[in-house]
């Protein structure tokens, strides 16, 4: 057997790259040929049912990730609740590459691409907004407050980074980051 020309996990963070700079509709199979250095039959042996299983092996990547370095940061009860949120917020900071990259929900819920991961997204937004309420929740919010808080943390998140990458500006989503931050402290 032939060895494999790239990692599994090399090969996802080049598909990943290219859904969210085109998104799913604007993805084509020679730009994410050309991302991770395969040949269109090689991507076609690696996953049969073409770009959409692409996309979603990129999603389950990316929750994978999020789940195992943002999620367990805010939810890790061994750390008091503030230093819980600074973990997750600087997490976050990691996943967007400092507010560079946008999100990969964002990506894949543009035309097709939501009504094929529609699902997918709703349960992705759902953790992301449980997550943010826990955390509220161990700051002594009331439930209702907490709620309202993590939902609206996740439409700064969402928002700073379409203003970030529109205006070329990344403090944007630095301040959004210690706006979220100062808003459950309230400092």
């Amino acid at each position: 057997m032939r060895p494999q020309k790239i990692v599994d996990k090399d090969l996802l963070i080049a598909l990943t790259s290219v859904f969210r700079a085109k998104g799913y509709e604007g993805a084509s199979l020679k730009e994410l040929s050309e991302a991770t250095g395969l040949k269109k039959a090689s991507l076609y042996h690696r996953f049969p049912n073409g770009k959409q299983e692409m996309a979603e092996s990129v999603f389950n990547y990316m929750a994978q990730w999020v789940e195992e370095n943002i999620f367990s940061a805010l939810n890790d009860e061994s750390f008091s609740p503030e230093v819980r949120l600074k973990n997750g917020l600087a997490q976050i900071k990691t996943l967007y590459a400092g507010g560079k990259e946008i999100c990969i929900l964002r990506a894949l819920s543009m035309q097709a691409g939501m009504d094929l991961f529609e699902q997918n997204i709703s349960i992705g937004l759902t953790k992301w907004i449980n997550a943010f309420t826990e955390v509220g929740t161990a700051l002594q919010l009331s439930s209702e407050i907490a709620k309202e808080k993590a939902t609206q943390t996740l439409i700064e998140i969402q928002g700073s980074l379409i203003l970030t990458k529109g205006l070329n500006d990344i403090t944007i989503f630095e301040k959004s980051l210690q706006n979220i931050e100062n808003r459950y402290l309230k400092t």
